[in-house]
């Protein structure tokens, strides 16, 4: 579900992102990770965008990997051997704060081979960087904010001055979602309208990802799958608590015979 969030944003509003970390709103179009030849590499959230000079590569990951330095120069690799004249910016963010050595890794050795990459771990990050834009507003709760709730309510101000209804309910879902990896159920629902939130794509998708395995339609049998998928990806109990809603019991309850009981 992060993943899906995190991708929406970056294709949507690609130029915010490009301000961002480029520096510059360049003008990115989509590239798809089968153009650079081979399978593509099992990621939590890869994003390839290339313009006429540079190809940006963003990586999202709630939980630190020990394969991100190797995933990084293999990419680098395959886009030049796509595009040998163009420049490449890499990026991998991590949304969920962690004491973890893994997320402090900006490079890449082996023997004489030696790659460098950049790092954002969004807890380090300053809040009013992502008040600059609508694309960026979503992960305003994940920055260095000392109350996560105030931070998310002038989020949801932010969010209510946006004229364009379609791109209010797309950030205020996506805001709701990621605002999970850091607060309750309830304190989101208290700031965020949920009859704004139905009105977003990125809210539907969730819904309809419910439907397409043949849930019920509703917005408790949603919530299910959406638990259910986050522990198939590794999520931690306390994670999907927060962004459920559901009690411990209920999600181990989910866990026993959704997960478990599948793997034996």
């Amino acid at each position: 579900m992060f993943d899906s969030v995190c991708k929406f944003l970056v294709e949507t509003f690609a130029s915010d992102f490009a301000t961002w970390l480029l520096g510059e709103p360049i003008t990115f179009t989509k590239l798809s990770p089968s153009e650079l030849s081979l399978e593509p590499i099992r990621a939590d959230a890869l994003i390839l965008l290339q313009s006429e000079e540079v190809v940006l590569h963003i990586e999202f990951q709630t939980q630190p990997k020990v394969d991100i330095p190797f995933r990084m120069i293999d990419y680098r690799l395959r886009v030049y051997r796509r595009f040998p004249r163009k420049q490449m910016r890499q990026v991998v963010i991590y949304l969920q704060k962690t004491n973890s050595e893994l997320v402090q890794q900006t490079t890449f050795t082996l023997e004489d081979t030696f790659h460098r990459f950049q790092v954002i771990r969004l807890w380090e990050q300053p809040t009013n960087v992502f008040f600059q834009s609508p694309g960026l507003l979503p992960f305003a709760v994940l920055s260095q904010a000392d109350n996560p709730t105030e931070t998310l309510r002038q989020v949801a101000v932010q969010i209510s001055q946006i004229n364009d209804q379609r791109i209010q309910s797309n950030v205020a879902a996506s805001a709701f979602v990621l605002a999970g990896l850091v607060l309750n159920k309830e304190i989101i629902q208290q700031l965020l309208r949920k009859e704004l939130m139905q009105e977003s794509v990125t809210y539907q998708a969730l819904i309809a990802e419910g439907r397409a395995e043949g849930i019920e339609e509703g917005i408790e049998e949603g919530i299910r799958r959406v638990a259910i998928n986050l522990l198939r990806e590794g999520m931690s109990i306390e994670v999907v608590v927060r962004v459920t809603g559901l009690s411990v019991e209920q999600i181990n309850q989910i866990k026993m015979t959704e997960i478990d009981s599948q793997g034996e």
